[in-house]
């Protein structure tokens, strides 16, 4: 198809623009930055057209539309039917399309983006993970904050930022991720559903350039702004003056047309690139010009106009739209100009059709159908050709000026017909929204785009009929969204506050207002549950579920006390309810209350056996209690009763290998993944088993292939540099941790390790910059004891004893007796008085230092007693110490620090005679010995 070729609705566009009078001075303007090399300096790409309703805004910014077009431009106009970013770019995709100019990858994406998002939905409303040990990262905090705005979703965060709040993602993105990546195919759909905007835009924005390459200019027309603005301001903005998705061409140009001045939060660094024009009514001289040319031209017929109009160009079009050709046609009305307006249509049928077609606040032929009289039915091209009826995004509507005014006159010239034509039209929507819901769960029918529509459609008309009938149910359907599809609540409250604006119901306006304001507040949706408490008629199961629902989203913002209240409040009035049961219960958890959270979730499992929901739960905690024994038990029944649950076959994994059962824990996982192909998660535990056995390669094996599902699983990065540090692969280890710090993980563990990794290379600057990262002060004390002994280590051998003595002692100071600080201890008194004379010191270290050493801790038991013998001269006992605590299997990383620890003793025993010297070497030699044969023969 010629890409120049059309459609009806911009054929109707360029035959009114056609006729386009007055705006000389902008037009002009325009016309020449068109003419322009887009890489002059002169050339302007951002234009902004502000003023007052009817102030002729779309009207200009068709024309200029147009205008680009006759020269050769492609042109795309997006409006306020766009709720998102990316139903922003989808819209704009979709144009280019009809075009002959199609995103194709783009498109592609488009649609795997629709399909998984349900998908990741389901996976959100579902059980937890297993992997609650990992901690949250930072990273999590800045990708919900920055991005779900985003998920367009949010953000995603994100339709899917709209799916998710930031205190959710805040609490988890590594979780959430974990989970949609267990039911989704692969990392890139994952990172596609929590994020977006950041994985649709770059692709959006090459093949933009692309399209943008074949024309002089690749226009992109924004009108009704002040409505899609807080949605798409700062990815514009982004889009337009940074590099974040990638180069825009330079030849695409931006036009935002809206009744506000852009908003100078988002704004004020690029004002100087913005094209401000602001519009104004019509001059006298304008609006004359216009009226002679539509051959209105009798004296006093264009004073009438001029006088009815004020010069708002929408009224002036409006009233020479007939071409009046006396001044009695458009004489002062005696309610409204409305009645003038219609009077110049001669058919009786015409004139009522444009008035019911008003009521809707969209049109379609079917919606058009149902709001005229029969002998109207087959007018609806004649009604889309009047000068205040226009398209945006496949649907028709009034100008908002006009609509409401011819609102005003039908309600007010008969009650009755406004009552039954809103209430035919609110049954139209109720059958459809039936239809459509056939076969559906509540749940999935407000997932449902086009049932949502409907819905709204139904409570806007039902609003509008009979406010004092149905605000009741409006306000429980509010409800219902907030509970399923919260990204749609505004959608909702901003069509009770419409209806009641356009039908003059002060108590509905105010609800849809006070709604709005809610959502707007710092408590969001649970300010706006909190308006809803105060509903009409609301019975104590209605308020059980507004508490329940706000218990939720108290939750995900981490409010612990509120989220109890509210539920407890909610079992007050439905006691035995399952679902707030439940719902207190992961309160408690995420909390860190486990005896409270089993208490619910089993008392949830009494009310309702079998539900997968609480009996997964209920397992999770009895693993993190580490009751694992009983914990598969009840693993156990949830797959008796749900053999598909993959997050319960993992979790089962985890216990069992807690248990030592690791060949039982490699088939649970196994099994999990054969049900959740792209589980990182349980690869990665699979990883964590292979460990335990032994395995290193093939947990390195395990942790690569979770790495490859997911690229930004930071906690499988950190495992897997766990795993090279202690089989010596230490520029992989420090690499590894790296990755895992890149990604944002929250453990200061992995910073800890990478600084061992670098101080094991002899990288002593490295390492001390990451043990002071490590001790940030909001970690437990004993860790945080660990760090700083640690780095007094690297501040001693640095050459600044007092700072060393200064960390140890805060170290001491947070956990005196951990063998680490009492380590650190001996040694920086041995630098001070010489090692005869620290003797006691070594002789507590050597009497404390027996036991088995924890594979994770920093600095293993086994090195604190092999260098305590040393520093007593007990040669023989610290040879015994390596034979005991250092044999066959014994990780590399173990037996490389009691070889550094000997070398550090070493330099702060200058004085040491030929004997002692000879003794010490020998021990370092069966160390060396020893890291020879464990260390690593491939990568």
């Amino acid at each position: 198809m010629d890409r120049r070729r059309l459609s009806r609705q911009e054929l109707i566009r360029a035959r009114r623009g056609g006729g386009f009078v007055g705006r000389d001075g902008e037009l002009a303007a325009f016309r020449a930055n068109l003419a322009r090399d887009p890489a002059d300096p002169e050339f302007r790409f951002l234009h902004h057209l502000h003023g007052q309703g009817g102030v002729g805004k779309t009207s200009l910014a068709q024309r200029f539309e147009q205008m680009a077009r006759e020269l050769g431009a492609l042109t795309v106009y997006v409006d306020e039917s766009v709720h998102s970013v990316p139903e922003a770019m989808a819209e704009i995709s979709a144009r280019l399309g009809r075009q002959g100019s199609p995103l194709k990858s783009f498109d592609k994406l488009l649609a795997t983006y629709r399909e998984r998002r349900h998908e990741a939905e389901a996976a959100l409303a579902g059980p937890d993970e297993p992997g609650g040990e990992a901690p949250p990262s930072p990273g999590s905090l800045l990708i919900a904050r920055a991005g779900v705005a985003g998920m367009g979703l949010i953000p995603g965060v994100g339709p899917f930022a709209g799916a998710v709040d930031t205190a959710q993602l805040a609490r988890g993105t590594d979780r959430l991720r974990s989970r949609i990546g267990a039911r989704l195919r692969n990392h890139d759909e994952a990172q596609l559903v929590l994020s977006p905007v950041e994985v649709l835009t770059p692709v959006f924005v090459r093949e933009l350039g692309e399209a943008a390459d074949a024309v002089p200019v690749l226009a992109l027309f924004f009108d009704t702004y002040e409505a899609t603005g807080p949605l798409l301001d700062t990815w514009l903005r982004d889009l337009l003056f940074s590099d974040r998705y990638g180069p825009l061409a330079p030849n695409v140009m931006v036009t935002l047309s809206g009744r506000d001045p852009l908003d100078r939060r988002c704004w004020a660094d690029h004002l100087e690139h913005v094209t401000d024009v602001p519009l104004e009514a019509f001059t006298e001289a304008e609006a004359r010009r216009y009226l002679a040319a539509r051959d209105v031209t009798d004296a006093d017929t264009v004073d009438a106009i001029l006088r009815l109009s004020g010069g708002l160009p929408v009224l002036v079009s409006t009233l020479a739209g007939s071409r009046p050709h006396a001044a009695e046609a458009v004489g002062d009305p005696s309610e409204t100009a409305v009645e003038r307006f219609l009077k110049w249509e001669t058919e009786p049928v015409r004139r009522d059709a444009a008035l019911a077609a008003a009521l809707p606040r969209y049109l379609d032929e079917d919606v058009y159908r149902e709001a005229v009289d029969a002998e109207a039915a087959d007018h609806f091209g004649w009604l889309c050709t009047l000068p205040f009826v226009s398209e945006r995004g496949g649907r028709w509507q009034y100008h908002e000026v006009v609509r409401s005014a011819m609102l005003r006159l039908q309600r007010r010239r008969s009650p009755r017909a406004w009552t039954e034509r809103h209430g035919r039209l609110a049954e139209a929507a109720r059958r459809g929204r039936e239809e459509r819901g056939s076969g559906r769960s509540p749940a999935g029918c407000r997932w449902d785009e086009r049932w949502r529509e409907l819905r709204l459609r139904e409570i806007y008309h039902a609003l509008c009929a009979d406010p004092r009938a149905f605000l009741a149910e409006a306000l429980s359907e509010v409800t219902a969204i907030a509970r399923y599809e919260h990204t749609a609540v505004r959608l909702a409250a901003e069509t009770v506050r419409q209806a009641g604006e356009d039908g003059d119901e002060p108590e509905v306006r105010d609800w849809g207002t006070r709604l709005t304001a809610a959502l707007d507040g710092p408590d969001g949706l649970a300010g706006a549950l909190t308006a809803l408490l105060a509903g009409p008629g609301l019975d104590a199961a209605g308020q059980a579920e507004i508490h329940r629902i706000r218990g939720r989203e108290h939750r995900k913002a981490e409010r612990w006390q509120q989220s109890s209240a509210d539920f407890d409040r909610s079992l007050e009035l439905v006691p035995d309810d399952a679902d707030a049961v439940f719902g207190r219960g992961l309160t408690h958890r995420y909390a860190g209350d486990f005896e409270r959270a089993a208490e619910d979730f089993a008392r949830a499992l009494d009310i309702d056996p079998d539900q997968a929901a609480p009996l997964f739960q209920l397992g999770e905690i009895k693993r993190i209690m580490g009751h694992y024994e009983q914990a598969l038990t009840v693993f156990d029944r949830t797959l008796e009763l749900f053999p598909q649950h993959g997050p319960s076959h993992g979790s089962r994994a985890v216990c069992l290998r807690r248990l030592n059962r690791h060949e039982e824990a490699l088939a649970g996982l196994t099994r999990a993944i054969e049900l959740h192909p792209g589980y990182a998660w349980a690869m990665a535990e699979r990883g964590m088993t292979y460990r335990a056995m032994g395995r290193y390669t093939e947990a390195l094996a395990e942790f690569d292939r979770a790495l490859e599902t997911d690229p930004e699983y930071a906690w499988a990065a950190a495992a897997r540099g766990r795993i090279s540090l202690l089989t010596g692969r230490l520029d992989e280890a420090v690499a590894n941790f790296g990755l895992a710090v890149a990604l944002g993980t929250a453990n200061p563990w992995v910073l800890a390790r990478r600084a061992k990794a670098h101080q094991l290379m002899g990288s002593e600057v490295q390492a001390l910059a990451d043990y002071e990262r490590a001790t940030g002060p909001e970690i437990p004390d004993t860790s945080r004891a660990v760090f700083l002994a640690a780095r007094a280590g690297c501040l001693r051998r640095a050459g600044r004893p007092d700072a060393a003595r200064a960390a140890v002692g805060t170290a001491s100071a947070l956990a005196p007796d951990e063998p680490a600080v009492r380590y650190e201890s001996a040694l920086l008194a041995t630098a001070v008085n010489g090692v005869r004379a620290s003797a006691p010191a070594w002789e507590a270290l050597r009497d404390a230092a027996a036991g088995p050493t924890d594979d994770d801790a920093l600095m293993g038991a086994a090195a604190v007693a092999i260098v305590s013998r040393c520093a007593l001269a007990d040669w023989a006992g610290a040879r015994a110490s390596i034979a005991e605590s250092l044999g066959d299997g014994t990780p590399w990383e173990r037996l490389a620090e009691a070889e550094f620890a000997l070398r550090d003793l070493a330099a702060l025993w200058p004085d040491r005679d030929v004997t002692a010297t000879g003794r010490w070497e020998a021990v370092r030699r069966v160390l060396l010995h020893r890291m020879a044969e464990a260390a690593p023969t491939s990568p």
